[in-house]
C-alpha cells in the first residue's frame, strides 16, 4: 500500500512539471488556465463586498494614475508574452489606508491598496516597480505554482493518512479553486519566485519608460514602513538579504531600455 501511494504521488508530481519564463523548473499540478479561471472567480468574490462598502476606486484621480501606470506596463507585458493579450486585465484601487499591499492574480487581476499609496507616497517610477513586480508574478505562473504546492502538500498528508489506515482522510480533496486562488495571494512567495519577479518586473517597467533606479528607493521606503508590524506586502514578498545588491545590478542592465527614445503606449483597461 505504501509503495503504491508513493509511486502514484511521484508520477503525479513528474506529470506536473513546467518551466518558468526564466527557465526554472516549476511544479504545476494546477494548470495556468485553471489558475486563471479560479482567479477570475476569486477576484469577484474579493471585490464584491468592498464594492458594496464604496471602497473600490473611490478616488477617480488616484484610480486613473494607477490605471495609466499599469496600462503602460501591461502593453509591454503583452509585447513580450503575446498569449496574455487574451487576459481580461483589470486593476482596482481598494480604499484601505492601513493596508500597504498590492497583488496580481493569475490572468492579470490586480489590486492596489490606498495604504501603499499613502504611506509610501511612491513616485510614478516607484509605483511602476510595484506593478511590474506584481504583473510578473502572474506572467511567471506563480499563482498556479503556489496552488500546486498547496495541492502537493495536501496529497502528501492524504498519502500518509491512507498508508496509516486512517479512512477519514480518504475523501479529502483540494479546497475550491476560487478559495485556493484567493489564498495564494496571501501566501509568501519563495525567494526564487521573488527574484524572478524582480528581474521581469524591473525590465517591464523600464520598457514602459519608468526609471529602474526606483526599484532601489522603493524597497528602501518599504523597509521603513510599518514599525513593529511589517506591511502585508513584506510578509508575502520576503526580501532576501542581498536584494538591494541584486537590484542595483539589474538597474545598470535596464537603463538602456529606460533611455530608449519613442512613445510608451498605454494598454486601455476596461
Amino acid at each position: 500500500m505504501k509503495i503504491w501511494i508513493s509511486v502514484l504521488l511521484l508520477l503525479f508530481l513528474i506529470a506536473g512539471c513546467a518551466t518558468s519564463p526564466t527557465g526554472r523548473s516549476q511544479l504545476m499540478l494546477v494548470s495556468p488556465e485553471q489558475a486563471i479561471s479560479a482567479s477570475r472567480e476569486a477576484y469577484v468574490q474579493t471585490l464584491l463586498p468592498l464594492q458594496k462598502e464604496g471602497k473600490i476606486d473611490s478616488n477617480l484621480a488616484t484610480s486613473q494614475r494607477v490605471r495609466t501606470i499599469t496600462g503602460r506596463i501591461i502593453y509591454q507585458a503583452i509585447a513580450l508574452f503575446p498569449a496574455t493579450r487574451s487576459w481580461d486585465w483589470s486593476v482596482k484601487v481598494i480604499d484601505e489606508p492601513e493596508e500597504v499591499n498590492a497583488w496580481c492574480m493569475a490572468g492579470g487581476k490586480m489590486a492596489v491598496y490606498t495604504g501603499l499609496l499613502e504611506k509610501l507616497k511612491p513616485t510614478d517610477d516607484e509605483l511602476a516597480q510595484v506593478m511590474g513586480h506584481e504583473i510578473s508574478h502572474a506572467l511567471a505562473n506563480h499563482t498556479a505554482e503556489k496552488m500546486s504546492m498547496a495541492m502537493a502538500t495536501q496529497m502528501g498528508m492524504m498519502g500518509v493518512a491512507l498508508a496509516a489506515g486512517d479512512s477519514k482522510y480518504s475523501g479529502l480533496a483540494m479546497s475550491g479553486g476560487a478559495m485556493a486562488a484567493a489564498l495564494a495571494i496571501t501566501l509568501p512567495n519563495s525567494r526564487t519566485a521573488e527574484s524572478e519577479a524582480d528581474v521581469m518586473g524591473i525590465e517591464l517597467a523600464a520598457r514602459a519608460g519608468y526609471d529602474p533606479r526606483a526599484a532601489i528607493t522603493l524597497w528602501d521606503k518599504m523597509g521603513k514602513v510599518g514599525g513593529p508590524k511589517p506591511p502585508q506586502f513584506l510578509s508575502t514578498h520576503p526580501a532576501p538579504a542581498n536584494r538591494q545588491t541584486e537590484l542595483r545590478a539589474l538597474t545598470a542592465k535596464m537603463m538602456p531600455l529606460y533611455q530608449q527614445p519613442g512613445p510608451r503606449p498605454v494598454y486601455q483597461l476596461k
